[in-house]
């Protein structure tokens, strides 16, 4: 049997020669990848579109005959310049070819614009991101599902049909019913055929008599009953699987102006695109927090216009009482990510750092912070910028562990170099989290 897939690719180009190209230079687009979305903004994140890699990258390597060395013979038509034994020049190198210089007179290529659907891009751009360290696993809620081999049943799809036990079902059922064998019937036929067919005698009539009734019980018991038929039964077992949390931890005072705040938004969007696209199992927690800490759904989060005074130790207090709630620490692999501009009421920084250390850290795999500021907030060259009391703080309970990172963001181009320092596999693993 032959199945043929006439299904039209999609936009009317060949699925199977984008997918042979990806997987071929898929460096460069990658690379390629990282660049074009630097430029993005947070809306355009997980969108498709064109990107551009360098022309050399797309050709296919071949063998040719080296122009250094060796002894060539070469016919040549005659002209006006040279003559028979005269000795030509090797023409100079860099004249002309692919990459040459576009204000010269050699020629040159363009490089090669290569478009890419919404999802082939996210799986490029997020492909070497992952939350580390996650370990802790348990069949609980929506759990995967393995199938698993469990014996056999008498109905089922043609395709779980299994021929060996088929076959052995129908054996021990023509033994049971001693159904004659081919040779027997033969065998019974011969016999039969030594007796003239006029001959009435016992001994022939008991020759006819026998082989048709080997005959009959051949008809009546089938050499494959619809009984004998056996499926490949499979069973679906619970499969224990990854189950993670993270906490996004966001400041809304009012120190925070409009530019911090929307850094802070387009670095958790870009978190919560990475998460939903990466991970089926992982729940996301939004915490806001003034000189108090609320727990809100994604709209709030994102589009609230709240404000107040600041009291860090509130969200963290906060985050403490939802694990409490619904994420057992011995099940769930627990992940924090926090953003603030640095301000917090100099009271509370010492309440802040024993949460931080004593509570919070030894709970979760991994906890980011990010501290936004203002783009215009630069410092003569001459001039030390100051850390701001939150990062000493957190600088200071850093020291004493690995699997946490402090990142600073002053402009919309650094949230996506940040991100990647924040989750790559490599930063993982320099801080001692995979």
């Amino acid at each position: 049997m032959s199945i043929i897939d006439r299904r039209l690719n999609p936009g009317g180009k060949s699925l199977a020669n984008r997918q042979r190209f990806i997987r071929r230079a898929r460096a460069l687009v990658r690379r390629a990848v990282h660049d074009a979305s630097a430029g993005r903004s947070i809306k355009d994140a997980g969108k498709g579109g064109d990107v551009v890699i360098p022309a050399d990258g797309v050709h296919e390597p071949t063998l040719r005959r080296s122009s250094q060395g060796g002894s060539r013979d070469y016919l040549l038509p005659g002209n006006k310049k040279f003559s028979e034994g005269d000795n030509i020049q090797r023409p100079q190198s860099g004249g002309g070819g692919r990459g040459g210089d576009p204000s010269g007179d050699g020629e040159g290529e363009d490089d090669f614009r290569f478009a890419l659907t919404a999802e082939e891009f996210l799986d490029l751009f997020l492909e070497d991101l992952e939350l580390p360290d996650m370990a802790k696993r348990e069949v609980a809620g929506e759990a995967n599902f393995e199938w698993r081999r469990a014996g056999y049943t008498t109905s089922g799809s043609p395709s779980a049909l299994s021929v060996s036990r088929t076959m052995r079902q129908s054996m021990s059922r023509r033994i049971a019913l001693r159904r004659p064998k081919p040779a027997e019937i033969a065998e019974l036929e011969e016999k039969a055929a030594a007796f003239a067919e006029d001959d009435q005698g016992a001994e022939a009539k008991a020759a006819r008599d026998a082989l048709a009734t080997a005959k009959r019980r051949a008809k009546l018991i089938p050499f494959i009953d619809p009984i004998d038929v056996r499926y490949r039964r499979l069973e679906a077992n619970p499969r224990p699987s990854a189950q993670a949390v993270m906490f996004c931890l966001m400041d809304v005072s009012g120190s925070m102006n409009e530019h911090m705040k929307d850094l802070a938004k387009r670095f958790y969007t870009l978190l919560y695109l990475f998460l939903k696209k990466r991970y089926k199992r992982v729940e996301v927690v939004f915490i806001r927090h003034t000189h108090v800490a609320q727990e809100v759904d994604e709209e709030t989060f994102f589009y609230s216009r709240e404000t107040g005074g600041t009291v860090v130790s509130t969200v963290l207090e906060a985050m403490k009482t939802v694990i409490d709630e619904r994420f057992p620490p011995d099940v769930w692999n627990i992940y924090a990510a926090q953003a603030s501009d640095g301000d917090n009421t100099s009271s509370d920084n010492p309440k802040a750092a024993a949460l931080l250390t004593e509570v919070i850290l030894p709970l979760c795999q991994y906890f980011a912070y990010v501290e936004v500021g203002d783009d215009e907030d630069r410092h003569p060259a001459m001039m030390q910028e100051m850390p701001t009391s939150l990062w000493r703080t957190y600088a200071r309970v850093g020291e004493a562990v690995e699997y946490m990172a402090m990142k600073k963001v002053r402009h919309r181009r650094d949230i996506y170099p940040v991100f990647r320092e924040l989750f790559s596999r490599e930063s993982i693993a320099a801080l001692g989290g995979a």
